[in-house]
């Protein structure tokens, strides 16, 4: 029996991962030396909302859930996999893609390409309010996007989503390689209190 195969959609944290324009730079200082100390320990300093992440609906509506409140159920589920061709969402080429409720849409629209230039941030395109109800109304479990974010300023289609539930991955990578498979996605954020954290987001694509 084959083992199912494991892709990470998940980028490295480090000192040079890139941040949403005006959010806090990521930090990391040693804390424990192994050759001085007998062990090795780093201090961390990140934004809730660097690198890979999941923003809960605290994140962009008031008295939202943060993600310690969410049940686990809603970090794995059925993924699905929808092309962005040309870099614009178009509801009418979204609704060929078959979802189902409770599933875990992921648009791969290629931004993760450029995800060390200026472009990934200065030249993203935006999911649409008529998708994002289209979403609403399948009942989708979560949104994730190879991009900075699912839209711009003042963020509309957060607020479309979080309010009923949707959580929101952003900053995802590798997408391409689940065109065509059957997959099955697991997102776990750390359990903090709050609005959002930096998440590890493995897909397990079925060998059937």
């Amino acid at each position: 029996m084959n083992k199912p195969q494991l892709i990470d959609m998940s980028v490295p944290i480090n000192e040079n991962t890139p941040v949403y324009p005006g959010d806090p730079k990521t930090k990391i200082e040693p804390a424990g030396i192994l050759e001085k100390d007998g062990y090795e320990d780093h201090y961390v300093c990140i934004g809730t909302h660097a690198g890979t992440h999941m923003d809960a609906p605290r994140h962009m509506v008031s008295q939202g859930k943060s993600l310690d409140e969410i049940d686990l159920n809603q970090f794995t589920g059925k993924g699905v996999y929808v092309k962005i061709n040309g870099k614009r969402f178009d509801l009418d080429e979204i609704k060929k893609v078959p979802i189902d409720e409770g599933g875990i849409v992921l648009f791969h629209t290629g931004m993760s390409d450029v995800y060390y230039q200026s472009e990934y941030y200065d030249n993203y395109p935006a999911i649409t309010e008529e998708i994002a109800d289209y979403l609403v109304e399948k009942k989708v479990k979560m949104v994730g996007v190879d991009m900075c974010s699912v839209d711009h300023e003042p963020f509309p289609i957060h607020r479309i989503l979080l309010k009923q539930g949707i959580l929101i991955i952003e900053n995802l990578t590798n997408l391409a390689a689940l065109e065509g498979k059957q997959f099955t996605i697991y997102a776990f954020p750390i359990k903090l209190q709050i609005d959002g954290a930096p998440t590890r987001v493995v897909a397990e694509v079925s060998n059937s």
